[in-house]
Formats: C-alpha cells, structure tokens, sequence
C-alpha cells in the first residue's frame, strides 16, 4: 500500500509540473503573440491573444485547486512541499505575465485604430521584449530541469533589461518633448516598455521560486554575488 501511494504522489505531482509547463507555454506564445500585434496591428492576432487570456486565467486557477487538494491529501515535507509552494508562486507570476500581454495587445489595438501606421522607436521595443522572454524561457528551463545556477543566470540578465528598458525610456521622453502631437501615443509606447520590463521581473521571480526549490535558501533581495553562491552550493 505505502508502494502505491508512493507512485501516485510521484504521479500527482508530475501531473502538476506537466500542468505548470502547458500554462508557462501558452503565456510564452501570448507575449510573442503581443509584439506581433503591436508591429503589425493585426486584428485577428489581438483577438486570439485576448481569449488566451481566459484560457490563461483558468489553468491559474485549476493548478491552484491542484496544489490545495495536493498540501490536503498528500501533506508533503521538504523539496516536495517546496515543489507545491513553488508551482503556487509561479503561476501567480505565469498569470501576471499573461495580463501584461493582453494589456499590450488592448494598447496595440488602440494605437491602430487612431490611424498610427507604426509604432515609433518599435525595434529598441522589440529588442527588450526578446531579452525579457529570453529570461522567462531560461526561467521556466530551470524550473524545469531544477537547475539553481541556470536560474541564477536569469537573475543576473535582468540587469541588462534593466539598463536597455532605461535607454529607451530616456529616448521615448525626448521624442515627446520634441513632437507634442505625438504625447498620447509617446505614454502609450511608454506603458508598453513598462510593461514588458515588469515581463523581465516576473521572469525573475519564476527564477528565484526556482532556487529555492533546488536550494532551499530563499534568494529574494539578495545581492546577485549571494544568489550565485547559493546556487553554486
């Protein structure tokens, strides 16, 4: 009997990083899916992004149920209850990265439908998008092959993101200083950059969940020399 309920505790909670995986998925395709539309105004993309994010909230919340009924029924210790605790965090973070790209897809499609026929400074935009999903697709790599120093690597990108989202952010200020006609659409391209850095930090806190998972150490508001040597541990 303890052989059986052995194997089904394995088989719940590689039912829950299986679940965990689709949902980092479909939030990875909804991201992409945003930058598309925003460089090309595309009706039917924003739209296919949009009923995403139901599908999105719902998996939220069915991994949330599974990890109760999990902590209920299986009363995990050590890396496995890390294991649940992490997967709770992380969707929560998964979830957040799916709204922030349903919210650019609603700025995109208002920046279209004013008759703009590009979005300005798009590439600088574009590029922070890739160093933030980047990030998050190293972050779910590591959640997914339990690796802390890989994750510790992510955290070390995001000075990066940090210091190309400050460049453009600077850039965008100037043209709308020098263009007042272009203010409205200048603080909707600014929300957007916004946006996608908090992509960067959300990816960041996936990584983190991910190192105390494998560690047991929790690395929040360390100091990346001190989230390297606990990785490294």
């Amino acid at each position: 009997m303890s052989e059986h309920i052995s194997k089904q505790f394995d088989a719940d909670l590689e039912a829950i990083r299986s679940q965990v995986m689709g949902m980092a998925g479909l939030v990875e395709e909804q991201v992409r899916l945003a930058m598309q539309a925003l460089a090309s105004g595309d009706v039917a993309i924003i739209n296919k992004v949009i009923d995403q994010e139901t599908q999105v909230n719902q998996m939220h919340v069915k991994l949330d149920d599974m990890c109760v009924h999990m902590i209920a029924r299986r009363q995990p210790a050590a890396t496995d209850l890390r294991m649940v605790m992490t997967v709770i965090k992380s969707v929560e973070d998964l979830e957040r990265i799916g709204d922030k790209a349903y919210r650019i897809c609603k700025r995109a499609k208002n920046i279209y439908e004013s008759g703009r026929l590009q979005v300005p400074r798009f590439h600088d935009l574009n590029h922070i998008a890739d160093l933030a999903l980047d990030m998050l697709s190293n972050a779910l790599d590591s959640f997914a092959r339990m690796d802390a120093v890989s994750a510790s690597e992510v955290i070390r990108a995001d000075a990066q993101l940090d210091q190309e989202y400050q460049a453009l952010h600077r850039q965008l200020i100037t043209v709308m200083m020098e263009d007042p006609r272009s203010i409205t659409l200048i603080l909707d391209i600014l929300w957007i950059a916004k946006a996608i850095e908090r992509i960067g930090d959300l990816g960041v806190n996936v990584a983190e969940h991910v190192i105390y998972l494998v560690k047991g150490q929790d690395v929040r508001h360390k100091t990346q020399e001190e989230v390297d040597r606990v990785a490294l541990q």
